[in-house]
């Protein structure tokens, strides 16, 4: 979105307008179901984003900036969607995983609901592709893949469905770690009751059991899988599959490993038709299955790892400056593809709007190890960062060791004035907004110990193979 759309967006409330400690600095997004601004929380001293349900074709705000509806016509389709934004608003809040949006707040006002997050830098898949294609390789896509894969199986591993993952719905964040958006419950919502699939679903990214009204048996983590196939066959070849239900009359999918298009691999190629698939049954029927297709090799893996670089630091009160131009090589520390996700093979899960009672999602990009106190100080010892950057949604990764090579990236919670031990020795490491540490560690045992006031917590980590973790020492 130009800054000339942004200003342009219809309804959208005034700069300078306050919610209590936010006050709105300008629209940074806006669709047809609501509008997403840049605020400054003047409690905190750091920038959010809000996020405003409104849907314009039901809606307008009159002078009084209040949401009044079109028509007494369109009550049920309001209420409808407006709960459905509630219950998006609470589910997120449930996950605590760097890949997945992060909500601080939520609150009603103005006869509409309104949802706080972390703002998020950098842009979106769908703009980086309009913007750089020429970045879009196969190692490119080999590191976005694996903490979205970790994101995505975070959701279904808590019993849900995202169902509206594409390309405009993935953030590349100017730290180059993607962010999975919102499942856009309000807009499925609201297409549902006016039987307008149109509006609900999106083609080439949407499978066929989606069209279907009574189709919610058959949905499953290859629903999402089939919607992430298509991503990476828009990225690969510029354009996303045909339509699902277009497919069914006639399909014309052309298979990639037949195409061969130049510099893609050809498990990169096959993971994605096997991903989209017409019968779910023939796709992947998990993010662990589709994720060992691809077959990430180790050497890969230590490469990419190896070749971390920092990002830098931002002042912590300054307002956003200008976003840089994408570069050509993404900086992610790399989990393993294929060993470090449960497998979750076909498990018929809830919609994902179903609230389940007593819930409580901790989002694992690796594996959780037992607590322990033990010490090993023969492990080698790694470098340590943190990225404490205000606009920050996710640790950075960090530059590996030049003496032995990092292999894993390990985020821990970290707050003000804790510190830090590993195998017995003080490490320097500072938590970003977020709360979260990171390590590069080398293979080996490792006794990770948090220190706050007199109590110690630690927490014992075995690494012998790429992979990146996030571990809690002080729960």
């Amino acid at each position: 979105m130009s800054a000339n759309e942004k200003k342009n967006v219809p309804n959208a409330l005034p700069a300078g307008h306050r919610f209590n400690e936010f006050e709105i600095k300008e629209v940074i997004g806006g669709g047809g179901f609501g509008i997403v601004y840049r605020a400054w929380d003047h409690l905190l001293e750091r920038t959010i984003a809000i996020k405003e349900y409104l849907p314009v074709s039901l809606v307008s705000r009159d002078e009084h900036l209040t949401i009044t509806l079109r028509g007494e016509r369109y009550q049920k389709l309001f209420t409808a969607g407006l709960n459905s934004f509630i219950q998006e608003a609470r589910l997120l809040a449930r996950f605590n995983h760097p890949g997945l949006l992060h909500v601080l707040r939520f609150w009603e006002e103005n006869g509409t609901a309104y949802m706080g997050t972390l703002y998020y830098s950098g842009m979106t898949l769908k703009e980086w592709q309009l913007s750089s294609p020429e970045t879009i390789t196969d190692a490119w896509i080999r590191q976005l893949l694996p903490p979205l894969f970790g994101a995505i199986d975070t959701i279904h591993q808590a019993g849900y469905l995202h169902r509206d993952i594409s390309l405009d719905n993935i953030q590349i964040q100017d730290n180059q770690l993607p962010v999975l958006l919102d499942f856009g419950s309000a807009r499925k919502t609201i297409g549902n009751l006016s039987d307008q699939t149109e509006i609900m679903l999106k083609p080439g990214y949407a499978p066929i059991e989606q069209y279907s009204e009574e189709s919610d048996s058959d949905q499953g983590p290859w629903t999402d899988i089939y919607a992430l196939g298509a991503v990476l066959h828009t990225l690969v070849t510029g354009d996303p599959p045909p339509v699902s239900v277009v497919r069914c009359i006639e399909d014309r999918y052309q298979p990639l490993t037949q195409l061969r298009p130049e510099g893609f691999s050809l498990p990169l190629l096959n993971a994605i038709d096997r991903a989209l698939a017409m019968k779910p049954q023939d796709r992947p029927q998990s993010v662990d299955e589709f994720a060992a297709l691809i077959a990430l090799p180790v050497s890969t893996v230590e490469e990419l790892v190896s070749s971390v670089t920092k990002v830098a630091e931002e002042s912590p009160v300054s307002e956003p400056q200008p976003q840089p131009q994408p570069q050509p090589q993404l900086t992610i520390a790399p989990a393993s593809a294929s060993a470090e996700y449960a497998s979750l093979r076909h498990h018929k899960l809830a919609k994902p709007l179903a609230i389940a009672a007593g819930v409580a999602v901790l989002a694992l990009v690796g594996l959780l190890f037992a607590f322990s106190s033990s010490d090993n100080p023969s492990a080698p010892e790694p470098s340590a960062a943190a990225d404490n950057s205000a606009d920050s949604a996710a640790p950075a990764a960090t530059i590996a060791p030049a003496k032995s090579q990092a292999i894993a990236t390990v985020y821990l919670k970290l707050t003000s004035g804790e510190t830090l031990r590993l195998n017995g020795r003080p490490v320097e490491a500072k938590p970003n907004t977020s709360g979260y540490a990171s390590l590069n560690l080398p293979a080996g045992q490792y006794t990770i110990e948090v220190q706050a006031g007199e109590k110690v917590h630690s927490q014992r980590l075995d690494i012998d193979k790429p992979g990146t973790w996030l571990i809690n020492p002080g729960s």
